[in-house]
């Protein structure tokens, strides 16, 4: 499941099975704590994940903090590529707006089968303008299917339910994407939606709500939860499906505990971090069966819970795991790339690739070489345009040479990556393979513009 073969036609229509791994936290404001395994399931050995997506709110967003994630990474973003990159996740991409982060990391085997479309922020905090509140997306295709990811922060009190809808429908109706062939979102084959919704907990006092939490007696606080109550009278609501809240209420904590409010103001508790997902409605669809999905597309539920041990954040964090089953629309990378064999490590490497006949290349396509292991996709240890250093070509089959003096001696083993301006995504990658010892040459800065993504 975790890693990918090369699919040949005789075994396109064969359905694979992918995990997704969801994350929604409102960090208040804090630093990473210095062990996330819990969070990320990394010592679950049931589990064999390939993709992260990861949403959080309320990130420090004071205006030296901003300017300093602008120059480098921020925090966050720096742990979690820090800890997945060793075991094969590549950051994909990512969208930042003021306090909101979505990240998406996927193991590097899937990078040619995902095609981001589009990053979008859509503020609605103060005067509709102001990047506070509001959602933040991806939008890619997966293996050839639309796949929309959300990460929102809608307003808090329990009296405004009402505007917490208003900017749930808002975030929605801003996310379509211009390009005539592209669908719209509601026509997308996934919309995966989380973050901070805010909902709260209607009618009853605070002392039978703890008292509730305390003898987990959850099935009274499910019929007051307004997102729930929302989702009985909004018929487009209604088509996000949710997993049962079979966890305590992720709001409010007093910071580093697990309590709930003690200060003065002893906020009502309530299951403000959730994550929705939406399969596209079929045409053969009854009005009244609006979750059904292809037969070749479908996302299964494993598990869903919050990660009490957290107590930086007055929220707990709340991470579900989906298997995904497709039957993969495009079967076979766009670019297929071959270092030479045995790669013996002169000045530099020669590269053979082939394209498939449907690629339109650009001047500004390039090669990357990797260290597995890599953060993303910036993190090449040596690059090539791939025009400019053309050495021949003859029947869809290219070849350049990369330069690879700088390269110690190691025993590192490499990748290969190709990259498409057009479709702004890695469209290509070797299989891993080392470099051979040799006497090595000096160093020599490399004096033209270097790719970024």
């Amino acid at each position: 499941m975790g890693t990918m073969a090369a699919m040949n036609p005789q075994t396109e229509l064969r359905v694979r099975t992918l995990s997704i791994h969801v994350v929604t936290w409102n960090v208040a404001s804090a630093a990473p704590p210095p062990d996330l395994s819990d969070l990320l399931q990394l010592n679950n050995l049931n589990l064999n994940l390939d993709v992260y997506v990861i949403g959080l709110q309320e990130m420090n967003c004071g205006i030296m903090s901003l300017l300093s994630d602008t120059a480098f990474e921020d925090p966050w973003s720096s742990f979690f590529m820090d800890v997945l990159s060793p075991l094969s996740f590549v950051k994909v991409s990512s969208v930042r707006m003021q306090g909101l982060l979505l990240l998406i990391f996927a193991k590097y085997q899937h990078l040619p089968f995902i095609q981001i479309l589009s990053t979008k922020s859509t503020p609605t905090g103060l005067f509709g303008y102001w990047g506070n509140k509001g959602g933040v997306k991806i939008f890619l295709k997966f293996y050839g299917y639309y796949v929309s990811i959300v990460n929102c922060h809608l307003p808090p009190h329990v009296a405004n339910n009402d505007q917490r809808l208003e900017h749930f429908d808002r975030i929605l109706e801003m996310q379509n994407f211009e390009a005539q062939d592209v669908p719209n979102i509601l026509d997308h084959d996934l919309i995966l939606w989380f973050g901070d919704m805010n909902f709260r907990i209607e009618d009853f006092g605070l002392h039978f709500v703890r008292e509730s939490i305390k003898n987990r007696c959850y099935s009274d606080l499910w019929e007051k939860d307004q997102l729930s109550i929302a989702k009985r009278h909004d018929p487009l609501l209604r088509e996000f499906q949710e997993g049962p809240l079979l966890f305590p209420p992720t709001y409010k904590f007093d910071k580093n505990s697990s309590n709930y409010d003690t200060s003065e103001k002893k906020r009502k508790p309530a299951w403000t971090d959730r994550i929705l997902w939406r399969l596209k409605r079929q045409p053969q669809a009854a009005i009244h069966t609006p979750t059904l999905s292809a037969p070749h597309f479908t996302l299964f539920l494993r598990s869903y819970v919050s990660h009490m041990l957290y107590s930086v954040s007055d929220h707990k964090p709340v991470t579900s795991t989906f298997d995904l089953e497709l039957k993969p629309l495009v079967s076979a990378p766009l670019i297929t790339l071959l270092p030479e064999s045995p790669c013996t490590a002169e000045s530099d490497m020669l590269i053979s690739y082939s394209l498939t006949a449907d690629f339109l290349s650009s001047p500004w396509d390039w090669i990357g070489l990797y260290k597995v292991g890599l953060r993303h996709i910036n993190d090449y240890v040596s690059y090539v345009w791939v025009r400019d250093n053309q050495v021949s070509f003859s029947d869809g089959l290219n070849q350049v040479y990369i330069d690879i003096s700088d390269i110690r001696e190691t025993e590192d083993q490499f990748l290969l990556f190709y990259y498409s301006n057009n479709l702004h995504s890695v469209v290509g990658i070797s299989t891993p393979f080392k470099i051979q010892p040799r006497s090595f040459l000096a160093e020599g800065p490399l004096d033209e513009a270097q790719p970024q993504i």
